[in-house]
């Protein structure tokens, strides 16, 4: 794909919904009794290998034009799959599955593609083993593909080193299959959806502070779920609108879970024009309209526990950062080099590629804002998050540029590129 100077972007927008309830809603859906029904469900290709797996293991999933509808089968109504599991690019379903597959009585073996088969499993791996489960890398580099031989888990606190909502929980899935209380404890609070989700589906969950407690074998109820709006989406119409002089947007239904809106705050700590309209709760979580206008950004900083709250979302701040007047500095963040790609390196990679003046740190990097920045070819990596950051960030600058592998995006948001060219016209 391709980009330029745009002009200024109007209207509204419904983006996709959010991607981690739409991977929750699938997983306790088939491991509770009856139907589970979700609207507004994200058909991204990550959330659809998370159905794709549980098909594998006798789940009855319908896709309707309107709704998800997952039969549920109860908490050990799952079936030995007949081949191996191929969760795609999604660490979420890898992570989460894990912890689901490991209270099993039948064995199973995950995998994924390239950059899957890179990412660390070695912290779901040790919480795991620790509550007796049996699970392994199987190249021996605490890597994908693992194998996992179902086994009786006893439950466990557990001191997580990192803030991870996907370790948190991976080890809360495998805690309703022990034979005991499980906690989780974490350095900082990072996104709640599985607790919110638990909890509406019937299990008993207490949260204090940053420690999770989840009591075993509880009887699960399907549930209907309206999806919101997923903010990390939001992130890059938020940008776009700040950043292209003239745009006015309205961003609709958006999830504004605290321990999702660190945009938010960081946004408003830069001089954004951002305001929340008809904010309301569904389904445990709240949302709101956002409306975005066009404004002069100052620095930052950006560090501490409010990293957790906006992980997916730095790249694009990152962007927002190299047009702002100022420093930014974004600190605490060595998380980013885990994902999808290494996002520290290639995003100081591509921003000195578009002009920007950016020094790299072990944990984050210093933007000095303010210069013109120019178009560029840049890899996205296959990493969908580059590919929709930098696409603003060619839209914000002068010449063109070109996002090589562009249908990355794929991943979670297939209209992007749609929608961005309707806002435009």
């Amino acid at each position: 794909m391709k980009f330029s100077k745009s002009v200024p972007l109007k209207g509204e927008l419904t983006i996709p919904g959010d991607k981690s309830i739409s991977h929750r809603a699938v997983m306790l859906g088939a491991i509770s009794s009856g139907t589970t029904c979700v609207t507004n469900f994200l058909r991204g290709a990550d959330c659809l290998s998370t159905i794709s797996c549980f098909r594998k293991m006798g789940i009855f999933v319908e896709e309707t034009p309107d709704e998800i509808l997952i039969r549920g089968k109860g908490l050990h109504g799952l079936s030995a799959p007949d081949s191996v599991l191929d969760v795609g690019n999604s660490g979420t379903t890898m992570r989460l599955l894990s912890g689901i597959l490991a209270g099993q009585n039948f064995s199973s073996e995950l995998t994924g593609d390239a950059s899957i088969r890179k990412r660390p499993m070695k912290r779901i791996i040790t919480p795991l083993s620790l509550m007796g489960a049996s699970i392994e890398s199987i190249p021996g580099n605490g890597c994908a593909p693992l194998s996992i031989q179902g086994m009786p888990l006893s439950g466990i606190h557990y001191q997580s080193p990192v803030s991870s909502a996907q370790v948190k929980s991976c080890v809360l899935l495998a805690g309703l299959y022990a034979d005991s209380t499980t906690r989780v404890t974490e350095p900082y609070v990072s996104r709640n959806h599985s607790e919110i989700m638990l909890r509406s589906f019937g299990a008993d969950l207490i949260t204090e502070g940053t420690t999770v407690s989840i009591q075993p074998d509880p009887k699960l109820q399907g549930q209907k779920v309206d999806v919101p709006g997923d903010i990390s989406s939001a992130a890059y119409f938020i940008a776009a609108g700040l950043l292209i002089p003239g745009s006015e947007i309205l961003i609709k239904n958006v999830g504004v879970n605290p321990t999702r809106d660190g945009i938010l705050r960081v946004c408003r700590s830069m001089g954004a024009d951002l305001s929340l309209l008809n904010e309301k709760e569904q389904c445990g979580e709240p949302t709101a309209d956002i409306l975005v206008k066009y404004s002069s950004l100052k620095g930052t900083v950006i560090e501490g526990e409010i990293i957790p709250a906006l992980i997916d979302e730095l790249p694009v701040i990152a962007v927002m950062a190299a047009f702002a007047e100022g420093t930014t500095v974004i600190r605490d963040a060595q998380e980013l080099r885990v994902k999808e790609s290494d996002r520290l390196d290639i995003i100081v990679h591509h921003l000195k590629a578009m002009g920007a003046d950016v020094t790299p740190t072990e944990d984050g990097m210093l933007i000095h804002g303010g210069t013109s920045l120019s178009g560029a070819v840049l890899d996205s990596h296959m990493d969908h998050r580059i590919a929709m950051s930098f696409a603003i960030a060619g839209m914000a600058a002068e010449g063109e540029t070109e996002i090589l592998d562009s249908e990355c995006v794929e991943i979670s948001y297939p209209g992007f590129y749609e929608d961005l060219k309707k806002l435009s016209q």
